[in-house]
C-alpha cells in the first residue's frame, strides 16, 4: 500500500481489498495455541432463501466479540452456517412459483425438493458474500449448512435417542393448521390478533347458544354448562333432541367448570374436532371427534351425503355447502338458519382474539392430525436447573426470568411439519399391518412405528414384511436448529467439539428467546450433558428514527447493503452499536449512518495528518522514535503527559466495557476521545509542533493513534486496518491479529 493515504477515505475501494487479504491469509481461523483459552460462537444461521436484511447486520455484535478475543490471543472460532429454514423457505419458493403461474402441487416430491435445493444454493452464495461485505470475520473454512449430511445424521440420532427414551411420541390430537400453507405449527408459531366478527345467537333445543363459528355446528357432539350455573343444573346428563340445519340430532349436556356463565347465554356447544378445549372435553367424555372442515379449509359433508334416505331439503343444503370455503358457507348458513327460525340475533361487533399463521396471516384451523411430539417437561426442567445454578448468564439479566417463564409454560412440542423442504422424519410404518380408517380420510396407524437413525429398515418387526413407507412429514426447523451448537461443532472439524463446546456466547435477538434459545438449552443439555453456551447475549430490534417497526409497506426499511455501498461497512457497524445497550431496541436512520461515515473520515484525516507529519520529519532528517519506557520517563510537555494519562485510562475503561459486554459504552468513549479530545483539542493545539518535527509530540501522537486503532478495530475493522498498515510500527502483523492494548503493554502498542 502507498504509505500516504488519499485525501478522502474511500471505503468502496478499500473494504473488499482488506477483507480478501484477511481471508486469503487465514486470519479468521483459530490457531489452537496450547496455552490459550478457547472463545467460540456459532453464527445464528441466516435463512438461505433471500438477501440479508438489516436485522442480520446485528451480527456485528458477534464480530466485535470475536475480534476482541482474537486480539487477546484466545483460540477464537466464529463458525458460519446457513439455515434451510424449512417452512419459511418453501413459503418463499411458492411465491417464486406463483410469479411463474405455478404451484407446489405441479411437482412431485422429489422434483420440488430438488428445485428448492437449487433455489436455496443460488441465494446462499449471495447471502454469504453479503456477510463478507459487512466485515464479519467468520471462519469460512468451516462453513455449515443445516442440510449437510453430518448435521442430518446428528438430528436423526437425537430423534431416535429421544424416542427410545420415551421423550418423543406420536399422537392424534388437534394441531394448529394453516389451510393455505398446508402445514401444522407449534403453539409458539401462532400469531394472535384482535378482531371483530359477528357473534351468532342460535336456538339449540330449549337453549340459546352464542358462537362466532356457526359452521362447526354440524359436528357438535355435546352441550356444556358450568355445573354451578343454577339455570342449567337440571339438564346436566340429559340427552336432548336439537333441531339443526340438516335435521334433528341428539346431544348430551355435560358439566364443564371452564364454561363462563357470563359469556353469551352461558351454554357452550362442544366441537371436539375444531377447538382445543373441546378436544379435551371430547377425550374426557368419550365424544366423537369428527371434523367438518378439511385440510384445505373446505367444508366436508361427504359423511352426510353418503347416507341413504336423506330428506331432499337437507341433501340439497349439504350439497350446497360441500367443498366450499368457510367464508362462502357461513352466509349461506345464516340464510338457512333464518329461514328455519333458528337464528335469534347477531352481534355484528364481537371483539375477540383469533390465531393466525405467523407467515401468511390465514386464520389457524385447529384440526385433528397424527403428529410427532416432544415431551418438553423433563427437558425444560434441566434447562431451568442450569439457569438457576448460574451455569448460563443472560445479558441483560432480566431475560433470565423471561426464559424461565417460557420454560415453565411450554406444552409438548409438535415437531412434525407437512412440508417437502426439510429433514424428513426417519419413521416408517408397515403397509401390510392393519390400520383403521377414521372419518374425514384420517388413517390411524395400528402397527408400531419403526424409528431409525436415518437408514431405512429392512423389514417390519411385527409381520416381517418389507412393504414399508416413510412418514412424509419433515421436522420443524426449530428441532434441527435447536441442536445447532453441538451439531455444527461435531461436523466442522475433528476436534472442534472437544475444543470449543460449550460455546462461549449465543448472541441473538430477544424476539426468538423462546423459539430458539430455550430449545437449544433444552436439547443441548439433554443430548450432550453440557450447556450449549455459557452466555446468552440478546440484542433488541432495529426500528426507524421514530421508533417504528421497519416494514416494506411503511417504506422505512434500511437496506444494509445499500448503506454499505453509500457509506461503508464501518459506518453501518458503528451506527448499530452506538447509543444502544443490550436488550434494548435501537433506532437507525440514514442520518445516523452518515454521521458515523463522518467519524470514519475523521479517523482517516487524523491518520493522514500523522503520516504527513512523520514523512515531513523524515525529509528534514529527523527520526521519530517509537514510544518507550525511556521516552515515557523523559516526557517534558504537560499536554503530552496528560494525553498519555488519558489514553491509558481510556484503554482501561474500554477493556472493562468489553469484558462486561457494554459495547455501546465503549463505542461512545472511543468516539468522544478520538473526535473531541484527540482531534479537536490535542491536534489543534500541537499542529505547529508536528510541522516542526517535534520528536516527543510525534512519538506521543503515533502511540495514541496506534492505541486508538487497536481499541476501535473490533467496531470499525476496515478503516483501522487500512491506517494501521500505513503507519510505521515495530510489528509486521496486520491489525486483525495484533495484541489488544493493556496497562502492561501500553508502551508497546506499535507491536
Amino acid at each position: 500500500m502507498d504509505p500516504t493515504p488519499d485525501k478522502a477515505y474511500s471505503p468502496q475501494t478499500t473494504e473488499d481489498e482488506i477483507y480478501a487479504f484477511w481471508e486469503k491469509n487465514g486470519y479468521f481461523s483459530p490457531h489452537d495455541k496450547k496455552d490459550a483459552k478457547p472463545f467460540s460462537i456459532v453464527l445464528p444461521p441466516p435463512n438461505a432463501n433471500a438477501d440479508l436484511h438489516v436485522g442480520h447486520a446485528m451480527y456485528v455484535i458477534e464480530d466485535i466479540m470475536i475480534r476482541y478475543h482474537r486480539m487477546l490471543g484466545d483460540n477464537t472460532l466464529w463458525l458460519p452456517g446457513a439455515d434451510h429454514a424449512g417452512f419459511e423457505t418453501q413459503f418463499v419458493y411458492e411465491k417464486h412459483l406463483a410469479k411463474q403461474g405455478k404451484s407446489r402441487f405441479d411437482f412431485d416430491r422429489e422434483t420440488l425438493y430438488k428445485d428448492i435445493w437449487n433455489f436455496v444454493h443460488e441465494n446462499r452464495g449471495t447471502m454469504e458474500n453479503q456477510l463478507r461485505k459487512l466485515g464479519f470475520s467468520l471462519d469460512w473454512s468451516r462453513n455449515i449448512f443445516t442440510l449437510d449430511p453430518k448435521i442430518i445424521t446428528t438430528v436423526y440420532a437425537s430423534f431416535k435417542q429421544l424416542f427410545d427414551e420415551g421423550l418423543i411420541y406420536r399422537d392424534n390430537r388437534l394441531v394448529n393448521y394453516c389451510t393455505k400453507d398446508g402445514t401444522g405449527f407449534s403453539d409458539l408459531e401462532v400469531l394472535y390478533v384482535d378482531r371483530k366478527d359477528p357473534l351468532y345467537y342460535m336456538k339449540y333445543g330449549p337453549f340459546t347458544i352464542a358462537t362466532s363459528r356457526p359452521e362447526t355446528k354440524f359436528r357438535d357432539t355435546a352441550l356444556a354448562v358450568n355445573p354451578k350455573d343454577k339455570r342449567y343444573k337440571e339438564y346436566i346428563g340429559k340427552t336432548l333432541e336439537i333441531m339443526g340445519l340438516l335435521g334433528p340430532i341428539s346431544m348430551t349436556v355435560i358439566p364443564d367448570p371452564e364454561v363462563d356463565p357470563s359469556f353469551g347465554t352461558g351454554i357452550m356447544k362442544v366441537t371436539p374436532a375444531h377447538d382445543p378445549h373441546d378436544f379435551e372435553l371430547g377425550k374426557k367424555f368419550n365424544l366423537p371427534i369428527t371434523p367438518i372442515i378439511d385440510f384445505k379449509g373446505r367444508m366436508d359433508f361427504s359423511w352426510f351425503l353418503s347416507q341413504k334416505n336423506i330428506e331432499p331439503k337437507y341433501r340439497e343444503r349439504a350439497e350446497k355447502y360441500h367443498g366450499k370455503k368457510i367464508a362462502i358457507v357461513r352466509p349461506l348458513m345464516v340464510e338457512d338458519l333464518q329461514s328455519d327460525g333458528l337464528l335469534i340475533k347477531v352481534d355484528e361487533a364481537y371483539a375477540h382474539r383469533i390465531g393466525t399463521c405467523w407467515k401468511c396471516g390465514t386464520v389457524i384451523e385447529p384440526l385433528p392430525l397424527e403428529q410427532w411430539y416432544v415431551k418438553v417437561s423433563p427437558l425444560a426442567k434441566k434447562a431451568t436447573d442450569a439457569i438457576n445454578k448460574k451455569q448460563v448468564t443472560f445479558i441483560p439479566k432480566r431475560f433470565e426470568k423471561t426464559a424461565k417463564q417460557w420454560l415453565s409454560n411450554f406444552h409438548d412440542w409438535n415437531i412434525s411439519r407437512q412440508n417437502v423442504w426439510g429433514i424428513r422424519i426417519p419413521a416408517w410404518h408397515c403397509q401390510n399391518c392393519s390400520s383403521k380408517k377414521l372419518d374425514n380420510s384420517i388413517t390411524q396407524q395400528l402397527s408400531p412405528w419403526i424409528i431409525t437413525d436415518g437408514a431405512p429398515p429392512t423389514k417390519c418387526p411385527t409381520c416381517h414384511g418389507k412393504n414399508l413407507t416413510q412418514d412424509t412429514d419433515t421436522f420443524d426447523t426449530w428441532f434441527s436448529s435447536g441442536q445447532w451448537p453441538f451439531a455444527t461443532l461435531r461436523a466442522s472439524g475433528k476436534d472442534d467439539y472437544k475444543n470449543y463446546y460449550p460455546t462461549s456466547v449465543m448472541e441473538t435477538g430477544y424476539d426468538i428467546l423462546p423459539w430458539w434459545v430455550c430449545r437449544m438449552l433444552m436439547l443441548g443439555i439433554h443430548m450432550t450433558g453440557k450447556i450449549p453456551f455459557k452466555t446468552v447475549y440478546l440484542h433488541g430490534l432495529i426500528r426507524d428514527s421514530k421508533g417504528q417497526k421497519m416494514s416494506k409497506s411503511k417504506g422505512n426499511v434500511v437496506n444494509p447493503l445499500k448503506m454499505i455501498d453509500q457509506f461503508g461497512a464501518d459506518a453501518l457497524r458503528f451506527a448499530l452499536v452506538f447509543g444502544t445497550a443490550a436488550g434494548n431496541d435501537l433506532s437507525l436512520s440514514e442520518d445516523k449512518i452518515r454521521g458515523m461515515r463522518n467519524f470514519a473520515n475523521k479517523l482517516w484525516n487524523i491518520g493522514r495528518l500523522l503520516l504527513l507529519s512523520l514523512e515531513n520529519a523524515k525529509t528534514t532528517g529527523r527520526e521519530i522514535p517509537f514510544y518507550s519506557e525511556s521516552l515515557h520517563a523523559a516526557l517534558s510537555n504537560d499536554t503530552d503527559k496528560r494525553l498519555i494519562s488519558e489514553i491509558n485510562m481510556l484503554t482501561s475503561s474500554v477493556t472493562k466495557d468489553m469484558e462486561k459486554y457494554r459495547y455501546s459504552d465503549a463505542a461512545k468513549k472511543l468516539y468522544d476521545f478520538s473526535w473531541h479530545r484527540l482531534a479537536d483539542q490535542y491536534i489543534e493545539e500541537n499542529k505547529v509542533r508536528f510541522s516542526e518535527g517535534d520528536q516527543e509530540a510525534l512519538s506521543v501522537f503515533r502511540h495514541v493513534c496506534l492505541t486508538i486503532l487497536k481499541l476501535l478495530h473490533p467496531f470499525m475493522p476496515f478503516v483501522t486496518e487500512a491506517l494501521w498498515q500505513k503507519i510505521p510500527r515495530l510489528t509486521t502483523n496486520p491489525l486483525i491479529i495484533s495484541s489488544w492494548p493493556s496497562q502492561k503493554k501500553l508502551l508497546s502498542n506499535s507491536r
